[in-house]
């Protein structure tokens, strides 16, 4: 099977959990900075979850124009991704309404540990479809930020019980860490398209 439906698909569902998350912003109820500076945690909130859906779009959108084969299997696998993705907007919700209650981090930071899980399965789904010629095979190398991240995530959990603001930290520097463009990616999609 071609990529175009899933990668199409997919480019649909993030943007309507965008789309719902930024819906979920109220409007300052006064019309002054002070206002604004009382809605801060709301939109600094956002930005994060905004920042971590950005970073599986374009993770996935690189990710599928090295892919030339998937299969069934992969179409679960992608949505299986999907669903613990679609949890970030009432997680964000729920964290930013209780004012960051330690249950609250903790339970968005197990949603961002099942977004980076269902990331390896559809990995590992991709790989096993296209086989040992894949170009996606040879893109990730050593995948050191995927193998980092999910023990960051589970750091961030453990600590969000002694503080929520500390696993607040930890989800925040495993985005930063994301938001670090990976240079084999671009050389990849390079000598595909010149292939």
């Amino acid at each position: 099977m071609r990529t175009n439906r899933i990668e199409a698909f997919s480019d649909g569902v993030l943007a309507i959990l965008i789309t719902i998350m930024v819906l979920e912003l109220k409007a300052p109820e006064e019309a002054t900075f002070h206002g604004l500076g009382a809605v801060a945690t709301s939109l600094l909130t956002y930005l994060l979850s905004f920042v971590y859906i950005g970073i599986y779009w374009n993770n996935h959108h690189h990710f599928f124009h090295l892919v030339r084969r998937i299969d069934g299997v992969v179409l679960w696998a992608n949505l299986h991704l999907l669903f613990w993705l679609s949890l970030i907007p009432f997680t964000t919700a729920w964290m930013d309404s209780t004012e960051f209650a330690t249950v609250p981090v903790v339970v968005y930071g197990i949603d961002l540990l099942l977004c980076a899980v269902a990331w390896y399965v559809m990995q590992t789904t991709v790989l096993r479809a296209e086989g040992s010629e894949s170009a996606v095979r040879g893109m990730l190398g050593r995948d050191l930020k995927g193998k980092l991240s999910p023990a960051l995530y589970l750091a961030g959990i453990g600590l969000s019980w002694v503080t929520p603001w500390l696993g607040l930290a930890i989800y925040t520097a495993v985005a930063v860490l994301w938001l670090v463009p990976d240079r084999r990616v671009e050389r990849a999609i390079v000598l595909s398209d010149e292939g």
